[in-house]
């Protein structure tokens, strides 16, 4: 699928079975403010296949975090979804994600869908113990009952390498490390099996040796299991790393899709080459490292450029890229970019 794809969206009983198991297409988002209304996504087009992990990068601010909470059906009620589709091969059916019921979205949230969030002390129930924590999905999606419940979960927490599985099942959030609250939201998010993974910032406040540790055991998993994973991070190194695909945002727009080898050793996009320059790598000194100069753009404008990136761009060419709409073209079948004067 390419970047400028648009269609009708079917009714969720008709959509057709395809080879992703998610293609999210066009997806736009607004938040209406006091002060106005931000434009948080544009157009916002990418795929997944079972057992790939994608990577989307790019600034806080991008939209990165937005996309995963619009695909999970938790968006802020400020937030509105005004275009898109984001076609989701459940176990039932294809069905739209942004036009289920929230009553059929409970149904594969934990199941086929699951999420771990960016801050573990925040995301898990402070005042329950983990394992029940577990247990409470387990009972929501599966048959299983009684003791079986917490056979199930002292197994979770051992898949995920939690020392002492069956003790840390009684400790409650606030009793255990940073490193191993990452673990438990892991192991709930995984609890059910689920078909997509989403990892927003998962590694967030850890350790160097911690981050290793969790996405050594995410990419394990999902490799196991045949889970795809849309892993959302600011840190190209690691998304280098563990991706198979990265996905390039730039306040609120995909400026660049293509496999990850590909990305970095020729990315098109002025905005991804940028990026690459200001990330820190081993051989690099400090002082190698360029900066992205200038700010994200105020998405509440109301003259907001069709190239958001252009006030900040090298290659600024005023007769191009003014033009309307954005231009996203195929630079070969598998590398995308939205730019009038790819590098």
């Amino acid at each position: 699928m390419t970047l400028d794809q648009s269609s009708a969206v079917p009714a969720a009983s008709t959509l057709a079975v395809t080879p992703h198991l998610l293609s999210v297409d066009q997806l736009s988002v607004e938040f209406r403010t006091r002060t106005g209304v931000v434009r948080a996504l544009e157009a916002v087009s990418f795929d997944i296949q079972p057992g790939k992990t994608i990577g989307i990068v790019g600034e806080s601010g991008s939209g990165k975090s937005v996309t995963a909470f619009t695909l999970m059906g938790v968006l802020d009620r400020a937030g509105q979804v005004t275009s898109g589709k984001a076609i989701f091969q459940s176990d039932r059916v294809a069905v739209d994600l942004l036009k289920e019921p929230e009553s059929s979205l409970r149904q594969l949230r934990g199941k086929e869908l699951s999420m771990i969030f960016q801050n573990p002390r925040t995301a898990l129930n402070p005042i329950r113990k983990v394992g029940k924590q577990i247990t409470d999905v387990l009972r929501c999606h599966t048959d299983l009952a009684g003791e079986d419940l917490r056979t199930r979960a002292i197994e979770m927490l051992a898949s995920v390498r939690i020392p002492d599985p069956d003790q840390r099942f009684d400790a409650y959030p606030y009793e255990l490390s940073g490193g191993l609250c990452q673990r438990i939201m892991i192991a709930l998010a995984l609890a059910c099996s689920p078909k997509l993974l989403i990892a927003d910032e998962p590694t967030t406040g850890l350790d160097v040796t911690t981050q290793a540790t969790v996405m050594n055991l995410i990419k394990d998993l999902a490799t196991q299991r045949q889970m795809a994973t849309l892993l959302i991070t600011h840190d190209l190194a690691m998304a280098s790393e563990y991706c198979d695909r990265i996905i390039v945002m730039h306040a609120g727009h995909v400026v660049e899709s293509a496999p990850t080898h590909s990305l970095f050793q020729a990315p098109r996009h002025p905005y991804t080459a940028k990026l690459i320059a200001a990330t820190p790598e081993a051989h690099k000194a400090f002082r190698d490292l360029i900066p992205i100069m200038g700010n994200l753009p105020d998405l509440k404008g109301a003259d907001l450029p069709p190239c958001r990136f252009s006030q900040r761009c090298d290659r600024y060419d005023p007769a191009l890229c003014t033009q309307t709409p954005l231009v996203r073209q195929s630079v070969t079948p598998e590398h995308q970019v939205a730019c009038w004067k790819p590098l």
